[in-house]
């Protein structure tokens, strides 16, 4: 709604809703109203009556319901926060900071919200704790200071929770919320393991920050009502970062529910932590790319779970487990292919009752990847009477493994090995098995790794805004879990854990939501962008022997497109020498530059905003801490684009210099001034890259990097030219 036109004749904005929907409907119940993220309220409607209010006067738009899903240690120590706590302040202001994450609730109980050692809860802080099923405010304590759930958009759309199924309450029947949040702010809990394996201290990034949880994600998933709900709420209680492990399909901004909440969080001074989403390797398969949310994918670790896969012929193949149980008998044992163990046609992907039990009884099975959950797999072959399980990628998947809890003996393979193995058991009229289990190894080579999950550039919102931002450590990382259900997730799966070992950006996201607590603590006037900027500009993309960073999708060097900025550097980033900083200003600057409608720009701005006629707005000129330039292949002749970028100085006094790397074959790129000198702090300094293209075949890509440097800090970019 457009607030500002309310009729005088209504006392308030609430009556002027109610008073809109009864024109179209007798019978409709508001969900939801909204003043912080929007000015409006949710509904149910038939078409017909959407159609109609979209029509009335003060209404700006009607948006359908969407459903957005989950994008589902040794982190602190491979991020070098464990020796280097000097730098961050533990300090009273890290205590200050509160950190809301948007998810499935959280398992109270877990050591990981223990507020051992914590002081009073911030002044500040006008958050509470809801009760409802199997929960109460008592749940909450000194670290996990807040707790609501909202389900009056899931309920609107799929009917009354089942509270035999699920909690009706902020409580975390599935793991994902509770293993977010300890990612993020979890206290130092020592001894954390999965089954023994990653034993060690588990703890969050900011282990001293407040956690505050508002459960919006559901057996049906996660509801577009009640994410904005969510988020209306924590800008009222006075969260400082919001983490958001969950995205939806690919639309406009102003059509976004994620995208405008974040619009008005980010104007508040709150920084909205997202994952990229796990549809990588494709290209253009990233969610959340609005340049005021900072976008996370995923690498990995220097971790690694290898369990062999020991053939009859001799040789081995190394895969990765978490199984731990009765270990298989220590002799050769038989081995047989699924999809010559079935009758059904895609009986080589261990579906459920697809395999025969008479052809794997007392045996070990090779299932493909694909169509089900990898445990699922193994549980199905457990089932049949199968005593063990080799799971092997397909093309789909290439050589990435992730470690999973099998419910069995079992062990994931990449796609080579897992043809050599299927080649063996074609060739061999009594092929045998067995699988070696090594446990947990650290100090892999390389790492860190693009994982090739990890949904990729360009943005197919605006491709002018490089995205992803950065990645951070998604693959196999040990959190806290509930204790509702068991590691795998199944419900044959009777095992309760502490901890659990999972992957996906929705892992890397609370890495970098807990890191810009952090920051936050240590530079409490930072803006969202400042913080997201120091991040970003301190990344890297090289590893310590100067090699370029590798993609498991690829096994070549990874780029912009795949790691944005590079891998996070929490210590470098908490002193970046210069930021890229930006204001609500300089985001309806964008819009305009967009050519977004006055209603569009006022559905994310929520007040009458008009752009300047007499004004050039440009996209290029958005202050973003990266660049992505696109040419047009059909245009004969040079392209020309100009980028402008403003530096802060929130450093010591320098004289900056900068740098341009490697030689871009078709593209010349200028900088000028070439030199920047900085004498106070908060000082600004602008410059201008000039990007000239010549002629190029469409789908050619070229990447580089910006630098400016003083020889004390080194401010970096990532720049990807694109010919479309």
């Amino acid at each position: 709604m457009a607030k500002s036109e309310m009729p005088p004749s209504f006392q308030h904005h609430t009556h002027w809703y109610d008073s809109s929907l009864k024109s179209v409907s007798g019978s409709a119940a508001m969900l939801y109203t909204y003043d912080n993220v929007i000015h409006g309220f949710s509904t149910q409607l038939t078409d017909k009556e959407a159609e109609q209010l979209e029509s009335q006067p003060g209404i700006l738009a009607v948006l359908p319901e969407v459903r957005y899903e989950l994008h589902t240690t040794r982190t602190p120590e491979f991020l070098g926060l464990s020796q280097s706590a000097a730098l961050f302040p533990e300090s009273e202001s890290a205590s200050e900071v509160v950190i809301g994450v948007l998810d499935t609730g959280v398992w109270p109980e877990s050591k990981s919200f223990a507020d051992t050692g914590l002081g009073p809860i911030p002044s500040s802080w006008k958050g509470a704790c809801e009760s409802g099923t199997n929960f109460t405010s008592a749940n909450c304590n000194k670290k996990l200071i807040g707790a609501k759930y909202f389900a009056k958009g899931y309920e609107a759309a799929l009917g009354a929770i089942d509270e035999t199924k699920e909690s009706r309450s902020p409580r975390d029947d599935d793991g994902h919320g509770t293993h977010t949040a300890s990612t993020a702010a979890g206290s130092v809990v020592e001894g954390a393991s999965l089954f023994g394996y990653a034993q060690g201290t588990a703890r969050g990034m900011a282990t001293r920050a407040r956690v505050a949880v508002y459960k919006v994600c559901w057996m049906g998933g996660c509801f577009s009502s009640d994410i904005l709900a969510a988020m209306e709420k924590a800008i009222d209680d006075n969260v400082n970062v919001l983490s958001m492990s969950l995205g939806g399909g690919m639309s406009d901004y102003y059509r976004d529910s994620v995208a405008i909440g974040s619009f008005a969080a980010m104007e508040k001074g709150i920084l909205v932590s997202c994952s990229a989403g796990n549809a990588g390797p494709a290209p253009y398969s990233l969610s959340n790319v609005a340049p005021w949310i900072t976008t996370v994918g995923a690498g990995t670790l220097d971790r690694d779970f290898p369990a062999f896969v020991s053939l009859g012929n001799g040789k081995n193949f190394s895969g990765v487990s978490l199984y731990r149980g009765s270990p298989l008998p220590g002799t050769m044992l038989p081995f047989v292919y699924a999809g010559n163990a079935s009758n059904a046609t895609n009986g080589n992907l261990c579906m459920m009752d697809t395999l025969i039990p008479e052809k794997v009884a007392g045996k070990i099975v090779l299932c493909d990847r694909g169509m089900n959950a990898r445990v699922q797999k193994g549980a199905v072959v457990k089932a049949a009477g199968g005593i063990g399980m080799v799971l092997s990628n397909t093309a789909a998947n290439g050589e990435e493994l992730v470690a999973d809890a099998h419910l069995l003996p079992a062990t994931a393979v990449g796609q080579k090995s897992g043809d050599a193995i299927r080649d063996y058991l074609f060739s061999n009229p009594n092929p045998t098995v067995t699988i070696l289990f090594e446990g947990t190894k650290v100090g892999i080579e390389p790492s860190p790794v693009v994982a090739a999950f990890s949904s990729r550039g360009p943005n197919s919102i605006t491709s002018e805004i490089l995205k992803p931002d950065m990645i951070a450590p998604g693959v196999n990382i040990l959190a806290g879990w509930s204790g509702a259900v068991g590691p795998t997730g199944l419900a044959t799966d009777t095992r309760r854990v502490d901890f659990n070992i999972i992957s996906g950006t929705s892992m890397s996201c609370p890495h970098v939501s807990g890191l810009a607590g952090l920051l936050k603590a240590a530079h409490p006037d930072w803006s969202p962008a400042a913080i997201r900027s120091a991040l970003m500009t301190t990344a890297y993309t090289e590893y310590k022997n100067k090699q370029k960073m590798q993609d498991t999708a690829t096994g070549k060097p990874s780029t912009p497109f795949d790691h944005g900025a590079g891998h996070v550097d929490p210590v470098s980033a908490l002193n970046p020498g210069l930021v890229y900083d930006l204001t609500a200003e300089d985001y309806l600057g964008f819009l305009c530059a967009l050519n977004y409608t006055e209603f569009q720009i006022r559905s994310l701005a929520r007040r009458n905003f008009s752009c300047d006629a007499s004004k050039r707005y440009r996209v290029t000129d958005l202050n973003y801490p990266s660049f992505a330039v696109n040419f047009d292949s059909v245009m004969g002749g040079s392209n020309v684009v100009k980028h402008t970028r403003t530096l802060t100085n929130v450093g010591s006094p320098g004289t900056y210099k900068v740098s341009v790397s490697p030689e871009t074959p078709g593209v010349k790129i200028s900088v000028e001034p070439q030199t920047l000198s900085f004498s106070q702090a908060n000082e600004k300094k602008s410059y201008t890259v000039t990007f000239s293209g010549s002629s190029q075949p469409t789908g050619t890509n070229v990447f580089a990097r910006l630098e400016w440097s003083d020889g004390k800090y080194t401010v970096g970019s990532p720049i990807a030219i694109s010919w479309t």
